[in-house]
């Protein structure tokens, strides 16, 4: 018998299709061993790191090992990165294996060619990707383990550090602070509005902007009844070239545009490879194999015609990036839709598109420019358009702008026909103040894009990285809500010049990443007392060091003593003499009792605090309401926040307080909590009893047509009610299933009870499914 491992069930029912009756394939349900939790789970002697079976997964070694003892030979067949020679090399020495019936398989898809060819052509572990993957592990362990413990004593209880992510979060934090210094600098635009002699539309820039608005307005006035005519007319060919197939970090940025996040699109392309649909998705390399490159010409030939066709091999930029490897593609490019549901379907066509594009002829283009101008003005107008000529790659693959980089100066769509020295008439003229703007804010993707451009993390960290951050509560994805300010408009129109102040909504953002005020202080603590640690050039370095080590140049042990000989000794001195980080940032002073109110970072997270520590009198504390933060709470708010919890008044003889707490602000009545609802205008500062008691009584029909019925005899109850998926039994905190198409309110006791014994799975609040691969 064959015994094939490879690491999840996926795999394994795909591969198991392709291999005949004398194939086992088992899963082994990613890592069976990590490092110890004991003692850092490192000798600290050696810097060795000390492994255990995972305690979830000693039934799975278990039953592995049963079936290495029927097997003649066993295939180690784990995905062909870093991880995956670690899981192979945990496997032969967990398993206890022997050389000489052991062999290692890896295949770039999961199909029946790749399949064969990899059993075909075996291999022995590659040690040297396995220390690769040591060594992080090992040094990510050192840094987490050595300054957490910092962090708890310093700042607060529970906190963590983590080597990328740490220099991910003051990336955050770095643009943040941009953002807060920036000031905007007005300039102003002028724009026209152009009729030709058939009557078609000509919208046209200015080809100078001005400082001041008594040069924009002097510019309109000295254009004021002046007769303008097409003063050039320049046509130039162009072109665009398709981009290069995806790797994973451009698959992350693609994908964003289709509302996946990171994690999301790693998780769907898993999926596609795990079915066979795509190969495999953590790849930094642009490379397409002679098989997919005459895939792609047959399938681009036979629906699009020869003119359509550009074979292209890529090169990557990324001097790291394992050429050996290939690109993300479908490993059948004939077939245009794949997978279980509609996401993965989205998912596998925008991988298509990407892969047949990159094969495909350039779009040629037809660029013009039309210089409009009046002798007596040295400025002119400028108006540009474009005309495709063959859409070459654009006809499977349109280029959508980054939010981040798009030009709201563009103006560039199809012209009509006009000719040099054609006079036009003048329909208006704008002149409108613009203020500069800062650099974007983060999203996960261009967050991606940032860090492969340092160099920090590799294909395989990215999605883990952005994911915990946010479950450290150090970066959140937010919404702004726009500001408002004052714009100062000109418009010449009928020879008329009108002058105006309008109102603009600026700085609204969507769904960025944003530092909380725990990821602040913290970053600002590690960036102090860590600079090596959080530098962008020596965590790049750290990468490149375990490139080396994957390659064989360098020895992963004489990498880690390095970095440890330095590092140790720092975190001691960092123990003794760091101070305690909270943030603090005075407020002002209470009008009534004139004591110091402080924004900062309490044992319990943001607050604010009125009074000094040192005072006889102790001083007063209140937490901030979800939205506020303490680098920006103003003294005001902070005062109001002492006004909590305020009273209402009674309803049905009891008191009736609003409050906020962790969820948000809230009604409290009875012992019982009802969460204000800010979408419908509801504020802890301006709320009614009115208002309280109809939160009060919506709640409680919520709860009434939420109930069916109930076995009050039974200890605990047991209860029929309704849920989100349908009717469901409860019985004390346990809930189980009712069975689709039976009429709930008709069952009986014995019914019930007999669904309650024959439950196996019993209904539990869904969560995110957690990946089994570390």
């Amino acid at each position: 018998m064959n015994l094939v491992i490879v690491e999840s069930p996926a795999k394994a029912k795909t591969i198991k299709k392709f291999l005949g009756n004398d194939f086992e394939v088992e899963s082994s349900y990613g890592h069976i061993t990590d490092l110890a939790k004991k003692d850092m789970g490192i000798d600290m002697k050696t810097l060795e790191p000390i492994y255990q079976v995972s305690s979830d997964k000693k039934e799975v070694v278990k039953k592995l090992k049963s079936l290495v003892k029927k097997a003649d030979t066993v295939w180690l067949a784990s995905d062909e990165d870093r991880e995956g020679e670690a899981i192979a090399w945990h496997l032969f020495n967990e398993l206890q294996l022997k050389s000489e019936n052991t062999k290692r398989i890896v295949f770039h898809e999961i199909t029946k060619n790749a399949i064969q060819k990899a059993i075909q052509n075996p291999r022995n572990i590659d040690i040297n990707l396995v220390n690769a993957q040591q060594a992080r592990r090992v040094l990510d362990r050192l840094v987490g383990f050595e300054m957490s413990p910092i962090l708890w004593s310093k700042i607060k209880a529970g906190l963590s550090a983590g080597r990328v992510q740490s220099v991910a979060v003051r990336l955050i934090c770095e643009r943040e602070k941009e953002i807060e210094k920036f000031i905007p600098v007005p300039t102003y635009k002028v724009e026209a509005d152009f009729y030709n002699k058939s009557h078609n539309l000509l919208k046209s820039k200015l080809n100078t902007d001005f400082q001041d608005y008594s040069k924009a307005l002097d510019f309109i006035q000295r254009a004021q009844g002046k007769t303008f005519t097409i003063s050039n007319v320049e046509t130039r060919p162009s072109k665009r070239s398709p981009s290069a197939p995806f790797t994973t970090s451009t698959l992350q940025q693609e994908a964003a545009k289709l509302g996946f996040s990171v994690s999301r699109t790693m998780m769907l392309a898993q999926q596609l490879y795990e079915s066979g649909y795509i190969t495999y998705m953590r790849t930094d390399s642009v490379n397409l194999s002679e098989e997919a490159l005459n895939s792609a010409k047959d399938v681009i030939i036979g629906q699009y015609g020869k003119e359509y066709l550009n074979t292209r091999q890529y090169t990557t930029k990324n001097k790291s990036a394992q050429e050996a490897h290939e690109a993300i593609r479908p490993t059948n490019l004939s077939v245009q839709e794949a997978g279980a549901d509609d996401s993965q379907k989205k998912l596998y066509h925008l991988i298509w598109r990407r892969t047949l594009a990159s094969q495909m002829a350039d779009a040629k283009l037809e660029r013009t420019i039309v210089d409009i101008s009046n002798p007596e003005l040295k400025e002119k107008f400028v108006t540009k358009g474009e005309v495709i000529v063959f859409d070459g790659f654009l006809k499977v693959y349109q280029i959508q702008k980054e939010e981040d980089s798009a030009d709201e100066d563009n103006n560039e769509g199809l012209l009509p026909v006009v000719e040099k020295g054609e006079e036009v008439q003048l329909s208006q003229i704008i002149g409108e103040e613009k203020f500069s703007r800062p650099a974007a804010r983060y999203n996960e993707a261009s967050l991606v894009r940032k860090l492969e451009e340092l160099g920090i993390g590799r294909p395989s960290t990215y999605a883990p990285t952005i994911s915990t951050i946010q479950k450290r509560q150090y970066v959140e994805i937010r919404d702004l809500d726009p500001k408002q300010r004052e714009v100062k408009k000109i418009l010449l129109k009928d020879d008329t010049i009108k002058e105006s102040v309008e109102i603009e909504n600026y700085g609204a953002d969507r769904r960025k990443l944003m530092p909380t005020d725990i990821g602040l202080v913290v970053n600002e603590f590690l960036t102090e007392h860590f600079p090596t640690i959080l530098d962008y050039g020596f965590t790049a370095k750290v990468e490149e060091d375990f490139d080396n080590i994957a390659g064989g140049n360098e020895n992963w042990k004489e990498m880690l003593t390095g970095f440890y000989d330095d590092f140790h000794p720092h975190v001691e001195e960092v123990k003794e003499t760091a101070e305690r980080a909270t943030g603090e940032r005075l407020l002002g002073q209470d009008p009534i009792s004139g004591k110091n109110i402080y924004a900062r970072i309490g044992r319990f997270g943001p607050m604010i605090q009125m009074g000094e520590t040192e005072d006889e009198e102790k001083p007063k504390f209140a937490g901030l309401m979800k939205g506020q933060h303490i680098n920006s709470i103003t003294l005001e708010e902070a005062l109001k926040l002492f006004e909590l919890p305020k009273y209402l008044g009674d309803y049905e003889d009891k008191k009736v307080e609003v409050n906020t707490g962790r969820f948000g602000p809230y009604v409290k009545h009875n012992s019982k909590f009802f969460s204000l609802k800010p979408k419908e205008g509801d504020e802890i500062s301006t709320i009614t009893l009115e208002r309280a008691i109809e939160l009060i009584e919506a709640k409680r029909e919520a709860d009434r047509n939420k109930f069916i019925k109930a076995f009050e005899s039974e200890d605990p109850i047991i209860e029929i009610l309704n849920g989100r998926w349908g009717p469901y039994i409860k019985q004390g905190k346990e809930n189980y299933k009712i069975p689709k198409d039976t009429e709930a309110d008709k069952l009986t006791l014995e019914d019930v009870k007999k669904l309650i014994s024959e439950s196996g799975s019993k209904t539990k609040p869904k969560s995110k499914t957690k990946s089994k691969k570390k």
